[in-house]
């Protein structure tokens, strides 16, 4: 990724070779296209590192020395390139410690060929016959005559499209294409104010749990009900499907159960939202260290715990927490999770928990399971634990 950015760079070294005069497109087109084209290939390397992730986690042949070192070429984007063009894994000094640690373990060389062969295979090339839309600037368009003039190939002149309301607006535009209904429909990005705060000045560790939210390194919580909530939730979905497929030769209707679920989600995300600007609300952070979670593992005995599992709003808490951060101008650093919990957070070494509380047998340190580990997640993020700095925010 770091060969195809930053876009102006890649704009710049396209229009001086006469790429954009070959293909006779206008800059107002030009220059989004190329954007859209490099988040097109970072969505595809993204999905490509999802899949790598599941087939590592699946791999039975693999020990846990193995599939740790391989989660961490697939996130850390710098060593996952230098295993790919195989070159050495060279990294900033704070994380080649990490690896140099995980590297030992384990045959690079067998992991190495391992994560080639399943990119060769996974990663799929993009169709760029299929776009069923483009961006276009500003400039490109006008409106007049109640619909919008857009502009075209041929120079000073556009396209007349009636429109179904009087709305104007001005900024970048998606067009989206619907060729067999003859139509388009015109997509405008929202904005979002962001705010800083001179107050906010903490630094916060944060562990999150499926029965508490939030616990940050000084011990206190937050979304303290969300466990009763996902538990009342699920257990409501695993009853409905249980009736549903007892019932289902009867071909038994589905519009009131996805009605009450909509308004159990809501409820469930309103809750989410309320502690989570609480949280920011009072803590007062200015960056905030959390763990980069693992995908769900695979199921064990208990169905009903599974399925508990399975509902856990963690991948919705992650997005608004980022959203909101972005929104209120706080850093947030992902940090290696290996461990992190059986670990004492007074001297670093491996202890033991009972009931909630964490006990180190070498210095004597007791706390509360969940505040233990926002400690280490906060001693990680400012040391040499950082993970990547993917959600963070100026």
């Amino acid at each position: 990724m770091s060969k195809i950015y930053p876009g102006y760079t890649v704009q710049n070294e396209m229009t001086g070779s006469g790429f954009r005069e070959t293909l006779g497109m206008p800059s107002v087109y030009f220059y989004l296209a190329v954007f859209d084209a490099l988040g097109d290939i970072k969505s595809q390397w993204t999905r490509t590192k999802t899949r790598l992730s599941k087939l590592i986690n699946q791999n039975e042949g693999f020990s846990e020395e193995d599939k740790h070192y391989l989660r961490f070429l697939v996130k850390v984007s710098n060593a996952f390139e230098a295993v790919l063009n195989q070159k050495t894994v060279e990294l900033p000094k704070a994380v080649q410690k990490q690896y140099d640690t995980v590297a030992a373990e384990v045959d690079k060389e067998k992991l190495h060929r391992y994560l080639c062969r399943q990119v060769r295979k996974h990663h799929a090339r993009l169709h760029t016959d299929r776009a069923d839309g483009f961006s276009i600037a500003e400039r490109a368009y006008r409106y007049a005559d109640h619909g919008i003039y857009i502009s075209i190939k041929e120079k000073r002149k556009r396209i007349f499209v009636l429109l179904t309301d009087n709305k104007q607006y001005r900024s970048q535009l998606y067009i989206k294409l619907y060729p067999k209904e003859h139509s388009i429909e015109i997509k405008v990005p929202v904005k979002v104010a962001v705010r800083g705060h001179a107050d906010y000045l903490n630094q916060v560790g944060v562990s999150t749990g499926i029965f508490t939210m939030l616990t940050t390194d000084e011990g206190h919580h937050y979304g303290e009900e969300l466990g009763r909530y996902q538990i009342e939730y699920a257990d409501w979905i695993r009853e409905q499907t249980r009736i549903y497929n007892r019932n289902r030769s009867e071909n038994p209707g589905r519009k009131k159960y996805r009605a009450k679920k909509k308004r159990m989600e809501e409820q469930l995300h309103s809750y989410i939202n309320q502690e989570l600007n609480r949280f920011l609300r009072e803590e007062k952070p200015k960056v905030i260290y959390i763990v980069k979670l693992p995908k769900p593992q695979a199921g064990g005995m208990n169905k009903k715990i599974n399925h508990s599992m399975a509902q856990w709003q963690r991948g919705y808490i992650r997005k608004r927490m980022l959203q909101k951060c972005k929104e209120q101008t706080v850093e947030v650093v992902e940090v290696l999770g290996k461990d992190i919990s059986k670990e004492c957070s007074n001297c670093g070494a491996i202890g033991k928990k009972e009931k909630g509380e964490f006990i180190c047998s070498q210095c004597g340190y007791r706390s509360e399971e969940k505040t233990n580990t926002a400690r280490n997640v906060k001693k990680r993020g400012q040391g040499d634990g950082v993970l990547n700095r993917g959600g963070t925010y100026p």
